[in-house]
């Protein structure tokens, strides 16, 4: 019992000491002993190290998941340390809707077929993403959190410690200053020097912490490479399954168009917009030039069908992908529009279903 009280005596006179020290530095009434610039520098750096490293996992997990309600109910089921309940995500979602609708309209037609083709890869694509969000958080995320509250936290610790020796060590050389007798000066030299020496020891475990910082920066660097690569996986993943999607509706009949492109018009006459199709880039023969070309001139050109099209109406001609037709401008004529020629066959075509040949 007396033990614990002298203890908490002696607790309570180092605080009262290290509060009147504080606040008499403040007052501009007491000399403060300054670290030295390494230490200082590497202070500033760990404290740089920490506010990015919580910027970019902030921006990280927005990226992630853009939902904010989600991301608390995740934080919360982490830190209950139970697991988060699998959700499915909004390629998902739409792939399920467009494989649902492709249904409710018929495998066998050709808009039904189509979506049901987009819904598989709108749920590939939500696969691959789930992929790299779960790679993401395991292989950037956590590592980033572990350094913030596993490291940092007992840098600030034991910086904590440090500021605490520091306010000893300018207290003890106060009361030097103060001790008149012969008695009281030499109490307040041996208390200077053991204050001294545990600064000085507290100083080092410092130091020794912060210049792991750079061992951080180094594993965060790895960690940064490991967030780059499934990225790369995971867009590569979403290019390769679009490429082939368009592969897929690039080889489907057109005839949906006229369900979709058909816009009514006063008397009952309607028009037709042309599809365009599905194609990474533009062949030579259908560069704009190409077609201004031949619409300035009176003659006709052969022209290769790129992909089917089924007429809109009487007053346009079927295409069959591959096939050579010969085409020619009409005046007055909509400009995505030429007159196509296939025997006696004649009708009007869509520019974007075709390549000039020279």
């Amino acid at each position: 019992m007396d033990f614990n009280v002298k203890r908490f005596a002696a607790d309570a006179g180092t605080f009262l000491s290290r509060a009147v020290q504080f606040t008499e530095e403040k007052f501009g009434q007491a000399e403060k002993t300054e670290l030295d610039a390494h230490l200082e520098n590497l202070l500033g750096r760990a404290e740089c190290t920490k506010h990015w490293t919580e910027r970019i996992m902030k921006q990280t997990e927005v990226l992630l998941q853009p939902n904010p309600n989600v991301r608390i109910e995740e934080f919360f089921y982490e830190k209950l340390e139970k697991k988060v309940p699998t959700r499915v995500n909004n390629h998902e979602l739409l792939g399920q809707s467009m494989i649902d609708s492709g249904n409710e309209f018929g495998p066998g037609t050709a808009y039904g077929n189509a979506l049901i083709k987009c819904g598989e890869t709108e749920k590939q694509i939500g696969g691959a993403e789930r992929e790299f969000i779960q790679s993401s958080a395991i292989n950037f995320l956590t590592p980033f959190r572990n350094f913030l509250e596993g490291d940092f936290k007992t840098i600030l610790k034991e910086r904590k410690l440090l500021a605490n020796k520091r306010l000893d060590l300018d207290a003890a050389k106060t009361r030097l200053k103060k001790a008149r007798m012969a008695d009281a000066r030499a109490v307040a030299e041996q208390d200077l020097r053991m204050t001294q020496s545990e600064f000085d020891r507290q100083a080092e475990i410092t130091r020794l912490l912060l210049e792991g910082i750079s061992s951080t920066h180094a594993h965060h660097l790895r960690c940064l490479n490991d967030f780059v690569e499934a990225q790369t996986t995971y867009y590569a993943q979403c290019y390769q399954y679009m490429v082939d999607l368009q592969k897929q509706l690039g080889s489907f009949p057109s005839s949906f168009a006229s369900n979709n492109n058909q816009s009514s018009v006063s008397g009952g006459a309607s028009v037709s917009v042309p599809t365009l199709p599905l194609s990474s880039s533009l062949p030579a023969g259908h560069s704009s030039s190409a077609f201004n070309e031949l619409r300035s001139c009176s003659g006709s050109r052969k022209a290769r069908v790129l992909y089917d099209y089924d007429a809109a109406g009487s007053s346009e001609l079927s295409l069959l992908a591959d096939e050579v037709i010969m085409v020619s401008s009409v005046p007055g004529m909509d400009p995505d529009w030429l007159m196509g020629e296939r025997g006696n066959q004649k009708g009007k075509v869509p520019i974007t279903y075709l390549e000039l040949l020279n």
